[in-house]
């Protein structure tokens, strides 16, 4: 049951990044991740109720409490960083990076976790890595592009990375003997705090009245699609090894490729293609 809900994961995250992409383009990236937060704190706790799972929050051991919090912290240094990267760039290049978090992520299930990867997760991470390089290079007449956007999306894409993959392990280890409902709304209570304590202290939310109708839109369902994403999420990582629920869930770039040539009319050229191939190649290894 748990690979149902990795995939699950893998579907909503895909629809995530292309909505919060289309509501932040007139909005600031850390305001839209702070009013985010509060859809996906709302959702979370919504479900928690709805399954009955707030009767055993005083069950929480104190170790598990401290690795919620450090996790929920890791998520939202991974999510501001990830969608001011949305930001400076182009979809097709942000997401490639964020994904590799895997590659770090096997390093620290094994390192953390006593996770051991096999002949083909190695294989596979290799795939990834130079899959993830091809899909982020950019030739020809997309060079101007990245003149003109510069480089500095990389920057907080790969921040993003190192934190995700952070995420995954404090996650795994926090939500032991937890319900993952449970321990999914406890780490967006730090979330949350994270975001709105940056979005406050740099005073940007004095720009919320000049946010309109159309970014709302986006921004409330991003956050609703980052719910359902990490309720499957963490339900699949409670009951299933890191090491495999974490490559499931970065086969959402299919679907954010998908979305992006439809919704943003972003094009894959043939040195990127053949990067998401090997991406998707060396994931798909990972899981034997």
């Amino acid at each position: 049951m748990w690979v149902l809900f990795a995939f699950g994961s893998a579907l909503f995250a895909g629809m995530t990044a292309i909505l919060a992409k289309m509501g932040l383009q007139k909005v600031d990236s850390d305001l839209a991740t702070a009013l985010r937060t509060v859809v996906v704190l709302l959702f979370s706790w919504l479900m928690v109720f709805l399954v009955g799972s707030e009767s055993t929050l005083t069950l929480v051991s104190g170790r598990s409490l401290v690795f919620l919090i450090l996790s929920g912290g890791a998520t939202g240094a991974s999510w501001l960083c990830y969608f001011k990267a949305l930001q400076l760039g182009s979809v097709n290049r942000v997401t490639p990076i964020d994904k590799s978090s895997t590659i770090l992520t096997i390093v620290l299930a094994f390192l953390f976790l006593n996770e051991v990867p096999g002949t083909w997760k190695l294989i596979g991470l290799a795939l990834l890595a130079v899959g993830t390089i091809l899909m982020v290079q950019r030739t020809g007449g997309q060079e101007a592009e990245q003149a003109s956007t510069g480089k500095s999306w990389i920057f907080y894409a790969v921040l993003s990375a190192v934190f995700a993959a952070l995420t995954s392990i404090l996650a795994k280890v926090g939500i032991q003997g937890i319900e993952s409902n449970l321990g999914t709304a406890i780490r967006t209570i730090v979330v949350l705090i994270m975001a709105w304590g940056i979005v406050l202290l740099r005073k940007k939310q004095e720009h919320l009245h000049t946010i309109d109708r159309r970014s709302w839109l986006f921004i409330v369902f991003s956050g609703l699609a980052t719910g359902f994403s990490w309720l499957c999420y963490y339900r699949a990582l409670q009951e299933g090894p890191a090491s495999v629920v974490v490559p499931i869930d970065k086969l959402s770039i299919l679907v954010t490729i998908a979305f992006s040539r439809v919704f943003l009319q972003e094009r894959l050229p043939k040195k990127a293609l053949a990067g998401l191939v090997l991406v998707v190649g060396g994931t798909l290894l990972m899981l034997f």
